[in-house]
């Protein structure tokens, strides 16, 4: 089983290493691929040393599997080399998610579509994976209406570079700004670029991509995405309004039920998901739950997530042993 790790060098290609070492993913070989700046150089993976390839090299090579995080730019150029020569391309990036043609896969939810021929597959925004494992099995059971989501998102999401800003920040020294203001003890309600309809990009990632998920176009989702000056996990306050009214204890065994989810919930111990908790972890995270006494049959609920984890790494390397676990590569 030959695996290529695209953007092995990034934030979210080094925390891919460190869950395919943890799960004892069952590779082979093991093909890095970075920048041509990093090209010649070594990572290490499990005490051994394997110098980074070129896009072109490992094209060559015919890894079974590609796992990218490498930006959507790069996604579009090479993510149809790779499957032209049989590779399966696991996508981290935003450019193929909304594609027709290409599944977005959650696992949990709905890897049971993939097949063979399914040569490039979409990994969801980290914001919406968290997001619809805790809606996909409520949607099963009471039919979801309408969802409000309001996000407070790592810096981890922007990258290295908004870390740094972050700590040069903290010990009140210059360095290079990623965002257009200062976040150290600040919350900026701008994740990515702004759209014509007001909104940006990420909050209509959530739109679309939670739609696409659940397949039915007929939820209602709208959403506000803020940065906030935190390292381990997005968190996002979440109101659902369902078809149909629920028992409060039975919806709790739902998700408490459902895999990969871990119900964090007791008000007299003050439990509840956050993301000082959550970083290094692969669950999704739900607490708070309770009903909005302003409007029947919906509730309001926590739900946090370590973004690199379940909201990128993770989530990918799970399509990847499923794939395999089902002989589809």
């Amino acid at each position: 089983m030959k695996i290529a790790i695209v953007g092995a060098t990034g934030m979210v290609g080094e925390i891919m290493l460190k869950v395919l070492a943890e799960r004892n993913f069952p590779i082979t070989e093991l093909i890095p691929v970075a920048s041509e700046k990093s090209v010649g150089k070594t990572i290490s993976y499990k005490g051994v040393d394997y110098t980074i390839k070129s896009m072109e090299e490992a094209v060559k090579m015919r890894p079974q599997i590609a796992l990218f995080s490498a930006g959507g730019t790069i996604s579009l150029e090479w993510a149809p080399k790779f499957a032209a020569v049989g590779t399966t391309v696991i996508d981290n990036s935003s450019a193929w998610r909304m594609n027709p043609e290409i599944k977005l896969i959650v696992p949990e939810i709905n890897a049971s579509s993939l097949t063979a021929d399914d040569k490039i597959i979409a990994n969801p925004n980290c914001s919406t994976t968290q997001l619809v494992m805790a809606l996909a099995p409520l949607h099963k059971q009471y039919s979801i209406r309408r969802v409000i989501v309001s996000t407070y998102q790592s810096i981890t999401g922007t990258g290295v570079k908004a870390v740094r800003q972050l700590e040069n920040e903290y010990k009140n020294e210059s360095g290079e700004m990623v965002y257009a203001y200062p976040i150290h003890r600040n919350a900026i309600p701008h994740c990515d670029v702004f759209e014509d309809n007001g909104y940006t990009k990420e909050e209509m990632k959530l739109v679309n991509e939670t739609k696409k998920i659940l397949n039915d176009q007929n939820i209602a989702l709208t959403a506000t995405a803020v940065r906030i000056p935190v390292v381990g996990g997005h968190s996002e306050a979440v109101n659902i309004e369902f078809e149909n009214d629920f028992d409060l204890a039975e919806l709790r065994r739902i998700l408490h039920d459902t895999a990969g989810v871990v119900v964090q919930d007791n008000t007299d111990t003050n439990t509840y998901p956050m993301p000082l908790y959550a970083e290094g972890k692969n669950d999704v995270f739900v607490g708070r739950i309770r009903r909005d006494e302003s409007l029947k049959n919906t509730i309001n609920m926590w739900i946090v997530a370590d973004n690199l984890r379940k909201g990128a790494a993770t989530n990918t390397i799970q399509i990847a042993e499923y794939l395999i676990e089902n002989k589809l590569v």
